[in-house]
């Protein structure tokens, strides 16, 4: 009886320990978390603030953008002059006079959009394609059942693995000088076309909607099998209409999701940088290349200016977003349409006729570009070659010291992605156990966790140069800096732990609370019941989470290469980005490499059931 007394008094101490250790290493983490934001997040976007507000005029730069018509285009006249609202409207009723209507269409004077207003102009028009083209993938997915439907699904994730930089090499290939479609012209014995040359926002457009249609179908998808299918069936019952129906019934109730894919897909390409850098250049520029350009220039007021106005605009629209997102997250509850057979029926059916005329759009857009960079990696002018390869080992035995070589470029890409997983998974664990809460903490937390969507990569690149790079002086005469493979690992578990959460959190929101109580009334303290129960439970979304850290560290683009200081530190897309419109067929190459690696990281995902829904 003592001894078993004795036991049960080690066993109390024993547990004591565990859940003392448990509830320090929480502890732990959780300052650790905060303590990476503050530094690594927070304080760079906090010095290209300063940056834009410093000097003895705190808004003299913003005066000298505003009224600059190279940025702010018409609206130029209008920051100069405020309050002349009579000369504003009669330049107004002077453009709005200078309209004509002929038989060949509507002509108006040009109208000058500046920087900001190309930005926007393109983002619109990006967003404009990829909701046309995503809507009928969305209506199919939701509506018809086939086989393949599952991992036809599964592909809308690929906004969220495919580097930019890869898909900009894919539609170059596709569309170049040098490209694959120039080379089927050549067998017909057509002439070249110079689509990339003569209309690259064409090109930058549909590379938009590449990247942008898959979200659009990913979340109308979402929000259409959730419909109540009941509220169609009765206004069908009253006489209403097929379209009638849908109209006044099943729209409705879609409109949050496409309002919310509308508004994400404009953050996104209003923020676009590796696609128009790539394809466009400074003849294409958005405010994001011209804040790169700025950089690169050392003109870093100017540029700090520029991307406090840019994040102004995306907080805005990630406002709007939010909003609408919790609209949609707040509707449905039903089960969706029921599907019915894709492949039933006469193959002449009108309905069946689209939907292949639309599968072959989608061949020729998503597998037409990433086939065009595969099949010009093996090939040139005489056909079947290995030599862009054999150029990449050549370059890694023989090339300076300088130049951009294959091997360390790869090495470094998988060495800091595995190092951004060890510290983006632990930093999006513990914001998802606090996300799951009630109240104010856990909308805070869900607001937060959108700021690296809301701050651009470049911005964010040049805060780590500003503010880590160069150094912040600390008392004592110390100085805390992050350089070279610290400050881009740091950069890219920032960018991936919002992904993390957006696995992790969902599971911990569907885990059974009575498990979780049964365990605390058992005597395990709240650490506990988090390490033991919850976990294991959610450890599909952790992994999942970690897949998409990886990818996401993979293809980043954006802040490494401003972050990458020589040819030591650089990463594959910095290396693709370096050949391209160099080396074609190196450049190639190296795409197809990396469209290797980020495939195995969507394997990864779509196995676990990866998502990027917020729960």
């Amino acid at each position: 009886m003592a001894s078993r007394d004795r036991f049960g008094r080690l066993a109390h101490r024993l547990g004591a320990v565990t859940d003392a250790s448990a509830t320090g290493l929480a502890v732990a983490a959780a300052l650790g978390t905060a303590v990476v934001l503050v530094l690594v997040l927070y304080l760079p976007v906090g010095v290209v603030f300063a940056e834009a507000f410093g000097g003895p005029r705190p808004f003299a730069s913003f005066g000298r953008v505003l009224t600059d018509p190279f940025y702010t285009g018409v609206l130029a006249e209008v920051f100069d002059r405020p309050l002349a609202i009579g000369y504003h409207a009669g330049n107004v009723l002077a453009w709005v006079g200078g309209v004509s209507i002929g038989l060949d269409g509507v002509h108006a004077p040009p109208l000058r959009k500046g920087l900001f207003g190309f930005t926007a102009y393109q983002a619109a028009l990006s967003t404009a394609v990829s909701v046309v083209v995503g809507l009928p993938g969305a209506y199919v997915l939701a509506n018809y059942e086939f086989r393949g439907r599952r991992a036809l699904r599964s592909l809308t994730i690929v906004p969220f693995v495919l580097p930019g930089i890869m898909v900009a090499s894919g539609f170059y290939a596709a569309f170049g000088r040098s490209g694959l479609l120039n080379d089927a012209l050549g067998v017909v014995g057509a002439g070249p076309q110079t689509l990339l040359e003569t209309n690259p926002l064409l090109v930058v457009v549909l590379a938009h909607a590449f990247y942008n249609a898959p979200l659009v179908t990913r979340v109308v998808t979402a929000a259409w099998e959730a419909v109540d299918y009941r509220s169609v069936e009765t206004a069908r019952s009253l006489g209403a209409s097929r379209r009638r129906a849908f109209r006044d019934v099943v729209l409705p109730q879609l409109r949050p999701a496409l309002v919310t894919g509308a508004l994400l897909t404009f953050l996104f390409t209003f923020l676009t940088f590796p696609i128009v850098l790539a394809l466009g250049g400074l003849e294409l520029a958005t405010v994001e290349v011209w804040v790169y350009d700025r950089v690169r220039r050392l003109q870093f007021e100017e540029a700090a200016t520029l991307a406090v106005l840019e994040t102004v605009v995306s907080l805005g629209v990630t406002y709007a977003y939010l909003r609408f997102e919790a609209r949609q997250r707040a509707g449905g509850g039903g089960e969706g349409p029921p599907r019915e057979p894709l492949f039933a029926g006469s193959p002449l059916d009108p309905t069946r006729l689209a939907i292949a005329a639309y599968a072959a759009v989608v061949v020729v857009l998503f597998v037409g570009p990433m086939a065009s960079m595969v099949v010009e990696g093996f090939t040139d002018g005489s056909g079947f070659t290995l030599s862009h390869y054999a150029f990449l080992f050549e370059r890694q035995a023989e090339g300076a010291s300088y130049q951009t070589k294959p091997l360390p470029a790869i090495v470094n890409s998988l060495v800091f992605a595995t190092a951004t997983v060890a510290v983006a998974v632990p930093m999006g664990l513990v914001i998802s156990v606090v996300a799951t809460g009630e109240g104010r903490a856990r909308s805070l937390v869900e607001t937060a966790t959108m700021l690296p969507f809301a701050v651009s990569g470049v911005v964010f690149g040049v805060g780590l140069l500003r503010a880590l790079v160069f150094g912040v002086p600390l008392p004592g005469g110390w100085r805390l800096a992050l350089t070279g493979a610290v400050a881009i690992v740091a950069a890219h578990a920032v960018a991936a732990y919002p992904f993390v959460v957006r696995n992790v959190a969902p599971q911990l929101a569907g885990i059974d609370h009575r498990l979780v109580e049964s365990a605390r009334s058992l005597g395990a303290s709240r650490v506990r019941a988090v390490l033991d129960v919850e976990l294991p439970l959610a450890a599909t979304g952790l992994v999942a989470g970690a897949a998409f850290a990886f990818a996401i560290s993979i293809g980043e683009f954006d802040s490494t290469v401003i972050l990458a200081s020589d040819a030591g530190s650089y990463t594959m897309p910095v290396a693709v980005e370096r050949y391209l419109g160099r080396r074609f067929g190196p450049a190639m190459a190296m795409g197809t490499v990396l469209l290797v690696v980020t495939s195995a990281s969507f394997v990864v995902v779509d196995r676990l059931g990866g998502r990027f829904e917020r729960g």
